[in-house]
């Protein structure tokens, strides 16, 4: 199905509700996610990215290296670091409740240049969900104002699930209505995941992740990273990031 096309300026209206036979109850914390968790300094994700291929070529690899936001938004990390670690259950695609990486072996499935990558959807579609939702967590200054943002995909209002997108650029339009909750680097790999081949908004041959590696360790942002300075130009306000109702 098609990405949602609703208005940026519009109020949406939560469609979702959390299944009410999640294991959990909706009960997950930072503590759990990063239990065992070994090293100190940043929390981090390490994105394995396979780039389409062409024909007789290999695919290039790359990798991102994402600084979660722990402070600032500690539930939404305590969500994915869950999922990534595969320690918090999920309902699959063959709606079984499932202890197992989420997002290892999914593809950015949304792709647009200029604006945002889409993933972490287990489906690969774009209306996969994991079983339940997460709150917005909207800190003070949360801007989208350059790229290699990392923010969760919903459909309105304390919708968040697994997906997730990466900004391509600033994106100004989606300021206090999605949750910002790392930052990766090297842009430029985010940029060139962005230049894929798509049809429409979707990509002919959709770039893979092929592991998420959850660690603690040096962050590969500069300390005045948060006040670096907003792109350049913002892309006109695209459809934002949003969810698919299966």
């Amino acid at each position: 199905m098609r990405p949602s096309r609703r208005k940026v300026n519009a109020k949406p209206v939560a469609t979702v509700t959390p299944s009410e036979d999640d294991p959990l109850k909706g009960k997950w914390s930072l503590a759990d996610a990063t239990e065992s968790l070994k090293g100190t300094g940043a929390l981090l994700a390490d994105l394995e990215i396979e780039l389409p291929k062409g024909k007789g070529e290999k695919g290039e690899t790359g990798k991102l290296t994402c600084a979660l936001f722990e402070d600032r938004a500690p539930l939404t990390v305590a969500n994915f670091v869950g999922l990534a670690r595969g320690i918090r259950p999920w309902k699959t695609p063959e709606g079984k409740w499932a202890k197992k990486a989420a997002y290892d072996g999914t593809v950015f499935h949304r792709i647009i240049k200029g604006f945002m990558i889409q993933g972490g959807d287990a489906l690969g579609t774009g209306t996969g969900e994991p079983g339940y939702v997460i709150p917005d967590e909207v800190w003070e200054d949360a801007n989208h104002d350059r790229p290699g943002l990392l923010c969760m995909a919903n459909r309105g209002p304390n919708t968040n699930g697994a997906q997730f997108f990466i900004t391509d650029a600033a994106a100004a339009h989606l300021d206090s209505g999605y949750t910002i909750f790392g930052e990766c680097a090297p842009v430029e790999l985010v940029h060139k995941i962005a230049s894929t081949e798509v049809k429409g908004e979707k990509p002919t041959n959709a770039p893979k992740i092929k592991k998420v590696t959850i660690r603690r360790g040096a962050s590969p942002l500069p300390s005045s990273s948060g006040a670096a300075a907003a792109a350049s130009s913002s892309p006109a306000a695209p459809a934002a990031p949003a969810t698919d109702k299966p």
